[in-house]
């Protein structure tokens, strides 16, 4: 993952429909010293990726309003730079089978911030985290 700031943490894309969830987890991000973005959407989300080449992690929800899916969005991210790490999040989607194309780790909903923080510092340390190319039938993990 690049780390282009002060901090020397990646940049982290939060993508969240619901306006509390996507403030409480951003600040917890920011407390803990990772830089965040945040997106209402995974159009907007996008248009942030592209624009920035700093982005480390994506924690995207699944279900958004838009033409762009919390999965849709995780694809696209891994095929344009799969050095970043993906995790995604969904509390409609709690019984999947672990295994989402494009995804490093699911975290269900609900959630508490402290188990997102943890996870991204689990990618940082992975070959992921070290800026390798993930392999794409690496199935992600439910926490």
């Amino acid at each position: 993952m690049r780390a282009t700031n002060k901090y020397r943490q990646p940049v982290v894309l939060v993508v969240e429909d619901e306006v509390w969830i996507l403030l409480d987890v951003a600040g917890a991000l920011e407390e803990q010293g990772y830089p965040v973005l945040c997106a209402r959407n995974g159009d907007e989300a996008l248009r942030l990726f592209e624009d920035r080449n700093d982005i480390g992690v994506l924690f995207t929800d699944i279900a958004m309003p838009g033409s762009l899916n919390g999965l849709d969005l995780a694809r696209e991210v891994r095929r344009r730079r799969p050095d970043v790490g993906v995790l995604v999040t969904s509390g409609r989607d709690r019984e999947m089978d672990g295994i989402i194309a494009g995804c490093d780790i699911f975290i269900p909903k609900p959630y508490e911030p402290r188990i997102v923080i943890s996870r991204i510092g689990s990618l940082i340390d992975s070959d992921v985290g070290r800026g390798k190319s993930a392999v794409s039938a690496t199935p992600c993990y439910v926490c």
